[in-house]
């Protein structure tokens, strides 16, 4: 078969819709506290738990819910976070990747 422009045109239409059909089936997985990434960016579930001796810029209000990273829609429990591809945070979270909302 030769790739022609329009094989090449209905592949990559193909490929898209399942690149964000398997996105979307995988969204929803919470991160864990354990998960390596998640450790080493201090993401805690629960942003009153976050270790402040370690992590300074951690100030009292900060949230993943009102990071400009968060994904979640306005009054979710969790939303996606492109830091955690494929995951979802607390909204009520935070880690240090955390950069307050314009």
């Amino acid at each position: 078969m030769s790739l022609t422009r329009r094989n090449f045109l209905k592949t990559s239409l193909l490929a898209s819709a399942a690149i964000t059909f398997i996105g979307k089936a995988s969204a929803g997985t919470p991160v864990s506290e354990s998960d390596a990434q998640a450790k080493s960016l201090g993401y805690v579930a629960n942003a009153s738990k976050a270790d402040k001796a370690k992590f300074p810029k951690f100030a009292a209000g900060q949230a993943c819910s009102n990071c400009s990273l968060y994904q979640g829609k306005t009054g979710s429990t969790s939303g996606p976070c492109p830091i955690f591809a494929g995951k979802d945070v607390a909204a009520a979270g935070w880690c240090s990747a955390y950069v307050k909302k314009a």
